[in-house]
């Protein structure tokens, strides 16, 4: 049986989620995408594009219009919409899309959503509480922020941030061995469970330069990070490290391991985005739904001017699918 369509949220209205997702439809043959319907509001695809649209009423009905006209689901009237121009009511209605998303795809309506990009300034205006739509989607599954993982993806590269949006002054104090080990768990099941890793390799990195040199650079390695590596060991998992941060990702030590798991933000994001930022993605691990994201935000400052690179889009898209046929495989 074929997998049911994927939903993709358009995102803030004013941003280049609809002009991205209308790009990635019109080269969906060239890049073997999978079915894949809209959600948000027509007329901030149209601002942005003058390509075919057809409004559906149900995600299956996508399966039947996906290869004539891009099929949206809409979503409520967000007022006035400019591209490069956001406002509270086009906040709302990205909420709206990914609140949508998320139901469809906990229904088995959609196998899996794929998020465009939101501005948190917009939607935090309109009480949105949350560090990311990473946190919101997890919380609208049921699920604690704490056993969810935000793997970013790239063609030979995926890193795990353990601590998030946290301050670099403050992800010392934040990091701890249960944290550590329950991201890895996370991790070690989703490279199982949708990327077919049967025993998934893990490396760990050190916090400190030099991974804390024995100490004399810093004790998180010593205290923290090998106590949670030897568990995660007695639970059967590959895992290696601390590993020194400076020298795990270059090309022959990328083969060496499936996931780098990292203690912070910049130290996952920075050699992803260094070497894939075109291509990225953000996938959310330890959910009961597939979800992606395009690893880039709303660039308000090119939208509605016909130049947003499509190509993380795609990857988002394709990354999405494929792990929904290996889900469904299963």
């Amino acid at each position: 049986m074929p997998c049911a369509p994927l939903a993709v949220s358009l995102g803030d209205p004013a941003g280049v989620g609809p002009e991205v997702i209308a790009k990635a439809w019109a080269v969906r043959a060239a890049h073997l995408l999978p079915p894949f319907f809209a959600i948000g509001d027509r007329r901030s695809l149209e601002a942005v594009w003058a390509g075919p649209i057809v409004q559906i009423a149900h995600p299956q009905d996508a399966l039947q219009t996906f290869d004539e006209a891009l099929p949206l689901l809409q979503v409520d009237d967000p007022g006035d919409i400019e591209p490069g121009v956001p406002n509270l009511a086009g906040a709302r209605c990205a909420l709206d899309s990914v609140e949508m998303a998320v139901g469809l795809a906990r229904s088995g309506a959609a196998s899996g959503l794929v998020t465009g990009p939101v501005a948190k300034s917009q939607l935090y205006a309109i009480g949105f509480r949350h560090p990311g739509q990473t946190e919101f989607v997890a919380e609208r599954c049921g699920v604690a922020a704490e056993n969810v993982a935000m793997m970013m993806v790239g063609p030979d590269l995926r890193t795990v941030p353990v601590t998030i949006h946290r301050p670099l002054a403050k992800v010392a104090e934040g990091l701890t061995a249960e944290l550590i080990v329950s991201r890895a768990r996370t991790v070690a099941r989703g490279l199982a469970r949708d990327f077919g890793i049967e025993a998934p390799r893990l490396a760990v990195a050190g916090l400190n330069p030099h991974a804390g040199e024995g100490g004399t650079m810093g004790r998180e390695e010593l205290d923290v990070i090998l106590p949670a590596i030897h568990q995660l060991r007695e639970e059967g998992i590959d895992v290696t490290g601390p590993h020194s941060p400076d020298t795990m990702f270059h090309a022959a030590a990328r083969a060496g391991y499936d996931a780098a798991i990292c203690m912070y933000h910049d130290q996952a994001l920075i050699p992803l985005k260094t070497l894939y930022f075109d291509t990225g993605v953000n996938m959310t691990l330890g959910l009961p739904v597939l979800r992606t994201s395009p690893d880039h935000g709303t660039a308000f400052g090119i939208a509605g001017k016909g130049e947003a690179n499509p190509r993380a889009m795609i990857a988002a898209i394709a990354l999405a699918g494929q792990c929904a046929r290996a889900r469904q495989a299963a």
